[in-house]
């Protein structure tokens, strides 16, 4: 249950408010509670239920970042009751400084990172008594003597501050100009060295926010560093879909066989499932794609996995004229495979018949998937 809710509101530095109150919590308090905070049944008695204080409380936080030590303890809390109540809880972005210290404080710094002891270090004006109010003033004083300490490591923004971690360099963060120039859209990015040498090609629907990454601690791979640090330029090419951007990589790392790939450098000994369209198709393995009337299935990295495939689909639909394989979406005809590339495309499985049903004893472990 929550006895107490206290918050300050912060922009640049300066308090813009702060939001404070009792919780009755409609059932007694433990003694070692009452002892922990110095709340007891007598002051709660008249406080207002969770039911208006939560409201409130969201309100007043409304277009706010929430910063709390050890968050998930106090938003998870937050969030229950919300749910009890049925309320939508906000989109707010949670910042954790207990987890940001961790990767900041040092032990020369200071034992532990509980509140108190980077009350401590951070000389915080308001000691953490474990009320609501005082705990939320001395973690505004520890936000900002982490800042203080990051911004002198490029660190700048909230994203840099959720991901920071000292496994990235300083180097390697002054780096994240390069991702300036890139649209937030799907698409596939280049990453090359001094002499235009493509290093690592890669995918995402968002191409500013994916390459981005790569300079803040939510990348820590040793050989992506490794690539970081030789990059002198991205470039990206926007697509219509994640569809086209996913063949256009496999293309690209086909074309370039870029050093930091390890999957999809050489998509010529993937594997992949073809499937006739004949009065009864056929399934079988192969390991080359054809521009044929066929449709493929894949790539599978190996062919024992690429075996399983048909194995599977032959015990869940032992007559294969109930079946055809359709794709999602159109494919370009510019896209499709050829002689200059596998392709991979997403595939679903439709019913020619609403009704198929199996016998036999593993019937109830592979149902049959309801008509698309």
């Amino acid at each position: 249950m929550i006895t107490e809710i206290g918050a300050v509101k912060v922009r640049g530095g300066e308090v813009l408010g702060e939001f404070q109150t009792l919780v009755n919590p409609h059932a007694a308090i433990p003694p070692f509670i009452a002892v922990l905070t110095g709340i007891t049944n007598s002051m709660v008695s008249d406080a207002p239920s969770i039911e208006s204080a939560l409201p409130a409380f969201l309100e007043f936080a409304a277009g706010s970042v929430l910063v709390a030590h050890n968050a998930p303890f106090d938003v998870g809390f937050l969030r229950h009751f919300a749910a009890v109540q049925d309320l939508t809880w906000p989109t707010f972005e949670v910042l954790d400084t207990a987890k940001l210290a961790g990767r900041v404080i040092t032990r020369d710094d200071a034992p532990n990172c509980k509140l108190s002891s980077l009350a401590q270090v951070f000389n915080a004006t308001t000691t953490p008594n474990h009320r609501a109010l005082s705990d939320a003033r001395a973690t505004v004083d520890v936000l900002h003597g982490l800042m203080e300490r990051l911004g002198g490591l490029g660190v700048h923004t909230l994203e840099e501050l959720q991901t920071f971690t000292s496994k990235v360099s300083t180097a390697q963060r002054r780096k994240r100009h390069l991702a300036e120039g890139l649209p937030h859209a799907p698409g596939v990015y280049l990453f090359r060295d001094d002499r235009a040498r493509v290093l690592y090609v890669g995918t995402s629907k968002d191409l500013r926010s994916r390459v981005r990454s790569y300079f803040t601690g939510s990348e820590t791979r040793t050989r992506i560093g490794e690539m970081v640090g030789l990059a002198q330029s991205v470039s990206a090419i926007t697509c219509a879909t994640p569809l086209e951007a996913e063949v256009r990589e496999l293309r690209l790392i086909a074309e370039h066989k870029p050093k930091y790939n390890r999957r999809s450098r050489f998509p010529e000994k993937m594997h992949f499932v073809k499937l006739t369209r004949e009065p009864r198709p056929r399934l079988s393995p192969v390991r080359r794609v054809l521009d044929d009337d066929a449709d493929y299935l894949g790539p599978f990295s190996s062919g024992k996995t690429a075996e399983k495939c048909p194995a599977a689909l032959h015990e869940t639909f032992p007559d294969p004229t109930v079946l055809r394989l359709v794709r999602r979406s159109p494919v370009p005809r510019s896209l499709r495979a050829g002689r200059d590339g596998p392709l991979s495309v997403p595939m679903r499985w439709q019913h020619r018949h609403r009704d198929v049903r199996r016998s036999g004893p593993s019937a109830s472990r592979h149902p049959a998937p309801s008509p698309r």
